[in-house]
């Protein structure tokens, strides 16, 4: 728990993907760290539950909002409600996702539009308002959870590496648009996180837990690092990854 600082000005940050995982560790450490926190997510009760969790934290608030994040028409009005309870905003981070499982047989345009309507659009339709706000405050801190399937397009997941390649280089053009007015924009790249993701991934490897995950992210967004491996040694595994040619990736089973 973070010591009271009274005559600090408390930090404020919007989670949205809040109710479970990497989303709920992030809600408490940031406040541990004596931020008031506005948790959005689909689940209420869940979110409920990280309220309350989250309450004995630290000195900082917890507001939850029940949302849907592709109910793209309401995320306007939503975000200008959020900005308002909290009295201002310091971060914002996209965290909801989801991972369908696909057969390698399969082509499901039901679970391929599921997943880029919330990894890929919901993201930009939060993610551009929080951009707007910021340009305009010359400050602001916009992180995105991508993940190191995005970095290639693979046989197991086709849409969902999509979903996050997308991310990943729609986070690089705000990042090239914000910086220029002192607002920072990082992108997560973690790999597997002991989650509930990992339900239709058949083989892991280098595991960590989702309150490692959320330490490591907000020390990245604090430093303002602009894209970041989670863990680390994901970055050397990607950079071959991506080098590997693609007469030979195509025959690779993962």
């Amino acid at each position: 728990m973070s010591e009271k600082r009274p005559l600090e000005p408390q930090k404020n940050a919007i989670i949205i993907g809040a109710s479970s995982g990497i989303g709920a560790a992030l809600v408490k450490e940031l406040m541990g760290q004596g931020y008031n926190v506005a948790a959005v997510a689909r689940r209420q009760e869940m979110l409920e539950d990280v309220q309350k969790e989250a309450a004995a934290m630290g000195d900082g608030t917890c507001h939850i909002y029940p949302h849907d994040v592709t109910d793209y028409e309401a995320i306007p009005a939503l975000f200008q409600q959020i900005t308002a309870d909290l009295g201002g905003l310091d971060l914002v981070v996209y965290n909801a996702g989801v991972q369908t499982a696909v057969s390698l047989d399969e082509y499901n345009f039901q679970k391929d539009r599921a997943m880029i309507e919330v990894n890929l659009l919901g993201a930009i339709a939060w993610l551009n308002e929080a951009a707007v706000r910021f340009e305009r405050a010359g400050s602001g801190q916009i992180v995105g959870i991508g993940s190191v399937a995005g970095d290639r397009g693979r046989v197991g997941s086709p849409v969902y590496n999509t979903s996050k390649a997308g991310l990943h280089t729609y986070l690089e053009a705000l990042r090239n648009r914000l910086t220029r007015h002192g607002v920072g924009v990082t992108t997560i790249k973690p790999g597997f996180i002991a989650t509930s993701m990992l339900d239709n991934v058949p083989k892991t490897f280098w595991v960590i837990s989702a309150e490692e995950a959320a330490q490591r992210i907000i020390r990245a967004a604090d430093k303002g690092k602009q894209t970041i491996y989670i863990p680390a040694r994901w970055g050397l595994m990607m950079l071959i990854i991506r080098h590997i040619p693609s007469f030979v990736f195509r025959k690779l089973s993962f």
